[in-house]
């Protein structure tokens, strides 16, 4: 059965290619058949991230986390792009001691990392995106790879979390999301739990290697995986907000970032930096 099983993923997929699970691989992006390649980074390059596919988040952003976002912690080597959270203090240039918005009154940021999206850059309506990448366990630390769409603010335009790792039920856990705007005020979540507990039961050395997080998305449905294993199945028929408007109908562009604290737990005693490693993100459509 495992066998007929990846011979009908090299049917889809084509040529799968070998590669060493603790190493960033430098082949060439996969073909699969009927889709073609319409936007790829491998991140085989020194320096800043490419301005033509990346724009930055700044400051304190969302979810009342404890990082300010800052270009400098986004850096490509070694065939990855490395994002790192790291302990150190950013004054907050917004500061209003009497506000009561959390990202005037916080008078310093005692955590940093980086936020990329291809917002106004590239954007996408359906398609296969592939994202190669490696995250780091550490208690505080929540990458993510996600999407939002164009059009209507947030959450009506749709997010598509094809990952997030923080703390959920007492756990950290891997999830696979979708999230749009329900009757107002309720926000509808499609959500899939996994405890990295496991995937660890798999394999200790699952948090050491690098993974694939793919998304398969098309007018019918949005399917999301971990290493050819199906994690979540989110319908189109129920991703409607009140007014009609399907949000994952329309182009979304896509978000890299690591977050600190928050849902990601408590970062007083760990250990900094905090790496998030992403190998590439390969997107494709059909043909």
């Amino acid at each position: 059965m495992k066998g007929i099983l990846l011979s009908l993923v090299s049917l889809f997929y084509g040529t799968i290619y070998s590669q060493n699970p603790y190493e960033p691989d430098f082949s060439k992006p996969k073909k699969i058949n009927h889709y073609k390649l319409v936007w790829n980074d491998e991140f085989n390059y020194n320096g800043k991230p490419d301005s033509t596919k990346w724009i930055y988040e700044y400051g304190f952003v969302r979810n009342e986390e404890l990082q300010w976002y800052q270009p400098k912690n986004a850096t490509c080597k070694n065939g990855v792009l490395l994002i790192e959270g790291r302990r150190e203090i950013v004054q907050n240039p917004n500061y209003v001691a009497i506000s009561s918005d959390w990202k005037e009154n916080r008078e310093h940021a005692y955590y940093t990392s980086a936020s990329l999206k291809t917002e106004g850059l590239a954007s996408w309506k359906y398609g296969v995106f592939e994202i190669r990448a490696r995250i780091d366990s550490t208690l505080s630390s929540w990458p993510a790879i996600w999407t939002l769409g164009n059009n209507n603010p947030w959450p009506a335009n749709g997010e598509i979390d094809i990952m997030e790792f923080y703390i959920k039920n007492n756990e950290q856990s891997i999830l696979a999301n979708a999230a749009w705007l329900g009757k107002y005020p309720r926000i509808v979540w499609d959500s899939k739990v996994i405890p990295l507990a496991y995937f660890l039961k798999k394999d200790p050395d699952w948090v050491k290697k690098f993974h694939i997080w793919r998304m398969e998305w098309d007018q019918n449905s949005i399917k999301i995986y971990i290493d050819n294993e199906l994690i979540n199945k989110i319908s189109q028929k129920k991703a409607k907000n009140p007014d009609g408007f399907k949000p994952f109908n329309q182009e979304h562009y896509l978000l890299l970032n690591l977050a600190i604290g928050s849902n990601g737990g408590d970062p007083t005693d760990s250990k900094f930096p905090i790496s998030y490693e992403v190998d590439y993100a390969r997107i494709y459509q059909k043909e």
